[in-house]
């Protein structure tokens, strides 16, 4: 695939730190634009370059084909290709569905440190997707007989179910709800059972955050991504889903700049 296809945002440094380079990995129906919301400039901030990308037809990015038939395959594709174009391999950092695509892409490629928030566990989707069905049964069939993602999350008011706290302000809601995009029916296959994460492939050292009231992946599926990766879990309470988005991201930024700087330099 060519490079043209895949939108990037970046932002360099004022003053850069010395450490690597970021690579910020939205989840499903996001895009590089839920990182630039508040964390690309905060970071870079903090002396790192940094890079979001979109994955093939999300956001700014061309689509390869019709979207049901992405694979998480694909995606560490993606996530490699804008990698590579970077000066020195890159601290991947994934969020949601991009914590899996973070995970696999991990299993094959050099990275000096990885973040996972609020990510899809190794164990897969299939608790969320129980769960989703109990509580929205005909969305389910919908997206079932669809080959769609999009039904699941089609009104501010789902999305705001999903992925916001309820007190986040609607109409931050309904402007971040606008910009997302259906998902890959294939990659929600993915998820649940045809392309699992290996965590004994991954020597790279894993941060492991998680949302208190995150309605897409418990606390405790949480912990079992952390024990996966001989992390340990850092849950943020008040805060929903989109740990980037919500009202506390400040807090999970510092933790993760904080994290880096004495993971990084003991590397170095």
């Amino acid at each position: 695939m060519n490079h043209r296809h895949i939108e990037v945002i970046r932002r360099t440094p004022e003053r850069a730190n010395g450490l690597p380079p970021l690579l910020f990995v939205h989840g499903a129906w996001h895009g590089g634009w839920c990182w630039e919301a508040h964390f690309l400039d905060y970071f870079a901030a903090q002396g790192f370059e940094v890079a979001a990308l979109s994955l093939r037809g999300h956001g700014g990015s061309a689509a390869v084909r019709a979207m049901r038939w992405n694979r998480i395959a694909d995606y560490v594709v993606d996530v490699a290709q804008v990698a590579g174009t970077m000066a020195t391999p890159p601290v991947v950092i994934g969020h949601s569905m991009g914590g899996l695509v973070v995970q696999k892409y991990l299993e094959s490629q050099p990275s000096p440190a990885a973040a996972l928030l609020a990510s899809v566990p190794p164990q897969g989707v299939w608790r969320t997707a129980l769960r989703l069905c109990a509580r929205h049964p005909w969305l389910f069939l919908k997206t079932s007989l669809t080959l769609s993602l999009w039904p699941l999350v089609s009104t501010p008011a789902l999305a705001h179910e999903s992925f916001f706290h309820p007190q986040l302000d609607p109409a931050l809601v309904q402007r971040y709800h606008q910009r997302m995009t259906d998902e890959s029916f294939m990659g929600f296959l993915d998820m649940l059972f045809l392309n699992l994460p290996r965590p004994s492939r991954v020597r790279t050292p894993v941060a492991v955050l998680g949302a208190a009231d995150d309605q897409v992946f418990s606390v405790q599926q949480v912990a079992d991504t952390a024990r996966a990766y001989g992390s340990q879990p850092v849950i943020f309470e008040g805060m929903a889903h989109d740990m980037m988005l919500e009202a506390g991201w400040q807090p999970v930024a510092d933790h993760l700049i904080h994290w880096l700087q004495r993971e990084l330099r003991q590397e170095h």
